[in-house]
C-alpha cells in the first residue's frame, strides 16, 4: 500500500514542473497575440482602399513599386524585359509622385535593373506618405508595432513547439500506463497556442504584418478578378510569364 501511495506522488513530481512551464509559456504568448490583435482592431477605420493602398497593406513598399512598374509598363512609359531590366520609353510621363519616382530611379541612362529600381523607389517620399496615411487610418501597422507583432507571432510558434517538446518529454518520463492523463494535460496549452497561431495568421495575405486587423478585413473584401487588384494582393506571381520572369530575375546574382 505504501508503494502504491508513493508512486503517483513521484510521477507527479516528474512531469508537473514541465506542465507548469508549458502553461506559463503558452499563456504569455497567447496573451501577447490577443492583446496585439485587440489594440490594432480598435484603431482601424475606413470604408475602402485604392489598388495602391491594397498593395501596401498586402506587401509593403516593394509591392507598391511592383504595381507601379507594371502600370508604367502597360501604359507604354516603361518597358520591363524578361531579362530583368527596366527601360524608359517616355521619361516625361508619370501621373503621380510614385510613378515619377520610379522613372527617376531608372536614372538618366534610361535603363536599370528592376531590382535596383525597386529598392530605390520603395524609399521615395510618395511611398512613405502612402504608408503614413494608412497608419493614421489604423489600416497599416507602424514600424515599431510591426516588429512587436512579428515577435508575437514568432513567440506563439515557439511556445507551440516548446509545449509539444515538453509534453513529449513528460510522456517519456512516466510509465506507459500513466501517459494518457499526462498527454491530456499537455493538450490544453497545445490547443491554446494552436488556436492563437490561427488567430495570428487569419486574414494575413502575405504574412508580412503590414496590415492591421482592420486593414486585413478590407483586403479580404477586395475582388481578385481585376488583374491589378490581384497583383496588389498576391504579388507578381499572378502576372503573365514574361513579366513574372522580369521580376524574378532581380533575385539572381547574374541576370540573363
Amino acid at each position: 500500500m505504501a508503494g502504491r501511495s508513493v508512486l503517483p506522488y513521484n510521477l507527479l513530481m516528474v512531469w508537473l514542473p514541465l506542465l507548469l512551464v508549458a502553461f506559463v509559456v503558452s499563456g504569455v504568448a497567447c496573451a501577447r497575440v490577443c492583446r496585439d490583435a485587440v489594440l490594432g482592431d480598435r484603431r482601424g477605420h475606413g470604408d475602402g482602399l485604392t489598388v495602391r493602398e491594397a498593395a501596401y497593406l498586402a506587401g509593403g513598399p516593394l509591392r507598391v513599386v511592383d504595381l507601379t512598374l507594371v502600370c508604367l509598363h502597360r501604359s507604354g512609359l516603361v518597358l520591363l524585359a524578361h531579362t530583368g531590366w527596366a527601360t524608359v520609353v517616355d521619361g516625361a510621363g508619370g501621373r503621380d509622385e510614385v510613378e515619377r519616382a520610379a522613372l527617376g530611379a531608372i536614372g538618366p541612362a534610361g535603363q536599370a535593373r528592376i531590382g535596383d529600381v525597386r529598392e530605390l523607389t520603395a524609399g521615395a517620399a510618395g511611398v512613405r506618405a502612402l504608408g503614413d496615411g494608412l497608419v493614421e487610418r489604423g489600416l497599416a501597422l507602424p514600424e515599431a508595432e510591426r516588429r512587436v507583432t512579428a515577435a508575437g507571432s514568432r513567440g506563439v510558434r515557439g511556445a507551440f513547439l516548446m509545449t509539444l517538446l515538453l509534453g513529449a518529454g513528460a510522456a517519456l518520463l512516466v510509465p506507459a500506463g500513466e501517459r494518457g492523463p499526462v498527454t491530456a494535460w499537455f493538450a490544453l496549452p497545445l490547443l491554446a497556442t494552436g488556436l492563437c497561431l490561427l488567430i495570428a495568421r487569419a486574414g494575413d495575405p502575405g504574412h508580412d504584418c503590414w496590415a492591421s486587423p482592420a486593414g486585413r478585413r478590407l483586403l479580404a473584401g477586395l475582388s481578385a478578378r481585376d488583374p491589378l487588384t490581384a497583383l496588389a494582393r498576391k504579388g507578381t506571381g499572378v502576372l503573365e510569364p514574361e513579366l513574372r520572369a522580369a521580376f524574378r530575375v532581380h533575385d539572381r546574382r547574374h541576370p540573363a
